[in-house]
């Protein structure tokens, strides 16, 4: 369920195989809260926490350009890193 607001994208994702490379905490796993936010320099942050807890963590590789397909379609990209990828960056950023 994407919750949308003008330049920021939220929604609740399990983790796959080998979680999600947060900066603060290294990998995290389990039930996830995202936050994709546009930086409004072309940018984009991508903030990740235990759905429910109030601790928030920076995914590690951004802040990251925003691609021409817009926020939203980096937004599922990184959902989509997030489900199926071990210890998922930002896409688009180099680990």
């Amino acid at each position: 369920m994407t919750t949308p607001d003008r330049d920021r994208l939220t929604d609740r994702v399990t983790a796959g195989p080998g979680g999600a490379m947060t900066v603060q905490v290294g990998v995290i796993t389990g039930d996830l809260t995202v936050t994709t936010t546009d930086l409004g320099d072309g940018t984009a942050a991508v903030v990740i926490h235990y759905t429910g807890a109030e601790d928030r963590y920076d995914l590690e590789g951004g802040p990251v350009r925003i691609p021409p397909t817009g926020i939203a379609a980096l937004h599922r990209a990184v959902l989509d890193a997030v489900r199926t990828e071990g210890a998922a960056y930002v896409p688009g950023a180099a680990p």
